[in-house]
């Protein structure tokens, strides 16, 4: 009974436990948490100066951005809406004085992001003084209860984040219990995997993190690395990249980097570009619109019995033969070699080339809390192969069963912007070397060359139509579209909101900084009488003499040519329309259309 229930599993629940990475050689198991730790003081509602809105007004606008990012990008991951300092209580059992459970953790949804929005503006802080009030603060019962939602789940969690929110830097006032209760609590939490962030905002006489919050908020990964940040964000721009940047942070996997017989580095996997798509459509059943959880289950073809795993083999044709693998021997072929990057040696970065780059990189950044050690001799190497400009070459196995790869790993270090932002991590890129067999010879068209006239004249075009390309700078217009119209149905909007597509060319700002180069240019390369607007006569097609039919192509194939080519083992070699009509003079019946199994059945009939 074992083996049936391991056998009839929902493949709908084994596709939210274990998700597909970028390029198919990383899989992230479990889902990301995050939980948004509000401070509701009365600090948190005054207005800055010239009309700015307040920090709880920018809390909110970020909040909403990361549900409504959280749908369109990941719906399963958790999120949550705690405020602690408020007058009212509710958390479960209201066994947390002052902590207001605005969402517990559960996967965003259009009826939180409508919640979200009611907190938002001069409606949204009147509410939120109605509904919750501003009172005392008790951070380390807001941690215990932001412990208690953890628990309370029984999913597998990738990756626990908890970001709090606060313009104030000593929440207490002084209170040394508190303060002594808010740090052990935090440090239970971080025992727990869960990385505590603080994002501190606007203060009139400023933030200062040592009072408080630096025992609090967990320890960055590396000396290197930012930690924490020393200016508050008094812009709501910078708290929307400030937040991003740590949100979306996702290991997509573990591995262990060799550099030698037991120097072993454990490093984190990160997808630095992922191509952004739509997501995939869910089937609903039609009377209770619910979705449907499919289950696949194997049938013999001909006495229509259930099939085990253990009854269901694998086939490869080789030499006209039928090899029968079990699924353990298909296995065993795949393995190559235990998951992991093993050092070959080390390259000039002269020897990389542009065209050696097959698919998106990843990024490799050490794992400390795996192998101690792995972050101070991981910097030694970066730190290294950056001085004398080498990259390392690795051989690269990402899971089990996976086929072995060439790989070089490039150095990068770290950059941040003024604001002491953290614009480029220090790390490695992987990118992947291509094979031998990966690398065709091409014959390219004979076209004849231009002459040096229309060469002189097209680089003034070009010259005239550069301008700088930042890549952050231009959204798919498809999938923009596409997510304003789900939000507008899920949010009951009137209208879908506007898009800008900054794809579509400027034809006046082209036209006006062009001028007379497009025609100059026509006449240099284009015959006098040219129209590119008519289209050429069509040619005529051969007809038969007697009905006017297009004649129909021969397919037909003998019996000895079919048996020459049994004999040689070209089969293959003839197409699927010539293998059909072969069958068809024999009288063979083939219910498939495939190849092989044409192939197959051809065998059959004029086989010894």
């Amino acid at each position: 009974m074992a083996e049936w229930n391991a056998y009839y599993h929902n493949e709908d629940e084994e596709e939210a436990e274990e998700r597909e990475a970028p390029g198919g050689e990383y899989k992230a198991t479990g889902r990301d948490s995050l939980v948004f730790l509000v401070d509701a003081s009365k600090e948190m509602f005054i207005k800055g100066e010239d009309g700015q809105p307040s920090n709880f007004d920018m809390t909110m606008e970020v909040v909403r951005n990361v549900y409504i990012h959280k749908i369109e990008s990941s719906y399963r991951d958790l999120l949550a809406l705690v405020f602690y300092g408020t007058e009212q209580s509710k958390n479960p059992r209201n066994s947390f004085k002052h902590v207001y459970v605005y969402h517990d953790l559960d996967e965003p949804g259009a009826k939180r992001v409508q919640e979200v929005n009611a907190l938002r503006g001069e409606k949204g802080a009147h509410l939120a003084a109605k509904l919750m009030g501003s009172g005392e603060a008790s951070l380390g019962d807001a941690l215990w209860c932001c412990s208690n939602l953890y628990s309370d789940i029984k999913l597998r969690l990738s990756q626990k984040r908890l970001m709090i929110f606060t313009c104030r830097d000593e929440p207490h006032v002084g209170d040394s219990t508190k303060d002594r209760q808010a740090r052990i609590k935090a440090s239970d939490l971080k025992e727990t995997g869960v990385v505590i962030d603080l994002i501190h905002l606007m203060k009139v006489d400023g933030f200062d993190v040592s009072l408080f919050f630096r025992d609090i908020v967990s320890p960055p990964e590396d000396e290197s690395e930012l930690g924490l940040q020393l200016e508050p964000c008094d812009k709501l721009e910078d708290l929307k990249k400030w937040v991003q940047a740590k949100e979306q942070k996702r290991r997509l996997a573990r591995m262990s980097l060799c550099l030698g017989e037991g120097l072993d580095v454990a490093v984190g996997v990160y997808a630095t570009a992922v191509q952004a798509q739509k997501p995939t459509p869910v089937r609903l059943y039609r009377e209770t619109n619910e979705p449907v959880h499919s289950k696949t289950r194997t049938f013999h073809t001909q006495t229509g019995s259930l099939l085990l795993p253990s009854e269901i083999k694998k086939v490869q044709v080789y030499g006209k033969k039928q090899i029968v693998m079990e699924r353990d021997e298909v296995d065993a072929i795949k393995k190559f070699g235990d998951p992991g990057l093993f050092l070959v040696g080390f390259k000039p970065m002269e020897k990389l080339k542009l065209h050696h780059h097959i698919r998106s990189s990843v990024f490799i950044y050490p794992e400390e809390d795996e192998v101690k050690g792995s972050a101070c001799l991981f910097s030694a190497l970066l730190k290294k192969c950056s001085e004398r400009n080498v990259l390392a070459l690795c051989r690269c196995i990402t899971r089990r069963n996976c086929p072995p790869r060439y790989v070089a790993l490039v150095p990068q270090l770290e950059e941040a912007d003024e604001g002491k932002l953290q614009i480029t991590p220090p790390g490695f890129n992987i990118i992947y070397l291509p094979y031998a067999d990966d690398m065709r010879t091409l014959d390219p068209p004979h076209c004849p060359p231009a002459s040096q006239k229309q060469v002189n004249k097209m680089k003034e075009i070009v010259y005239k139509l550069r301008f700088t390309y930042k890549s952050d700078a231009f959204e798919n217009p498809v999938l923009q579209q596409h997510y304003r119209n789900l939000e507008a149905l899920a949010l009951d909007m009137m209208a879908p909101e506007d898009i800008d597509d900054h794809i579509m060319p400027k034809v006046d700002q082209i036209d006006h900084r062009l001028g007379p180069l497009v025609q100059e240019f026509k006449d240099l390369v284009y015959p006098a009488d040219y129209n590119p607007e008519t289209k050429p006569a069509p040619k005529r097609k051969a007809a038969d003499a007697g009905s006017g039919a297009e004649k129909k192509a021969k397919v037909e194939v003998t019996e000895a040519e079919l048996r020459t080519h049994l004999q040689n083992g070209t089969l293959g070699k003839l197409t699927v329309p010539v293998l059909k009509e072969a069958c068809k003079q024999f009288g063979i019946r083939t219910t498939g259309t495939k190849k092989q199994e044409l192939i197959d059945a051809l065998t059959g009939k004029l086989g010894p």
